[in-house]
């Protein structure tokens, strides 16, 4: 479902299944094990929404019953590019639902200098401007990474209508920023918070996205 009023952005629906699995995750007295479970939870969701809007065409392919099926297959190969590194936390999912799919990694960290982005290193599949691409990031706050990470892909010859961000969590400004910037992206979602506190932590938001599934 498309979310008003912002286009191209694609929020999950908001059952009852995904609302608890939010519960879980935001929850500051979740354990490392249970919040890494149910983050991958709605990662699957993410990767699987994501797959909804790749273009397909038609296709045909007869039973064993000797019947015809009229059915679809995607038009053009995809692959996952994580910014490093809590979008790491996403490639398993993606790779849960796309066997063998390429995975590039883009690692931006900010300059503590001038407080900006910085690009620091980057790997990407040789072909990549022929195909589909999966940006993973679990949160989207000021937009400043995933604008950066989003200027690589283009350099690389990466449409723009062929990328589609993943993330669990965004911040209404950070849509804004992003969007202004690649209004044909398309953002997949499945939660939007309220906005940033002076840290420019999401709020609500569940802290650190990258400290609590990755460290001990």
């Amino acid at each position: 479902m498309s979310s008003e009023p912002y286009k191209n952005v694609y929020l999950l629906p908001q059952t009852n299944q995904l609302l608890g699995l939010y519960t879980i995750i935001r929850n500051k007295n979740t354990t490392r094990p249970d919040f890494i479970f149910y983050s991958d939870r709605i990662i699957r969701l993410l990767v699987e929404e994501g797959l909804n809007h790749l273009p397909v065409q038609r296709q045909i392919v007869e039973t064993d019953t000797n019947e015809n099926f009229e059915g679809v297959s995607f038009m053009g190969k995809i692959c996952g590019v994580s910014i490093v590194r809590a979008g790491e936390s996403m490639e398993q999912g993606l790779r849960d639902c796309c066997r063998s799919v390429r995975i590039g990694k883009i690692l931006i960290q900010r300059d503590e200098e001038t407080a900006l982005p910085k690009l620091f290193y980057e790997k990407l599949p040789e072909d990549i401007s022929q195909r589909y691409v999966f940006l993973l990031d679990p949160m989207l706050a000021t937009g400043g990474s995933a604008i950066m990470a989003t200027e690589v892909l283009i350099k690389r010859g990466v449409k723009p209508e062929r990328i589609y961000f993943l993330n669990l969590i965004c911040s209404k400004e950070g849509i804004e920023k992003y969007h202004a910037a690649f209004p044909e992206v398309k953002i997949v979602t499945g939660a939007l918070d309220r906005g940033l506190d002076e840290n420019k932590y999401l709020v609500p938001g569940l802290g650190d996205f990258g400290d609590r599934y990755y460290c001990v």
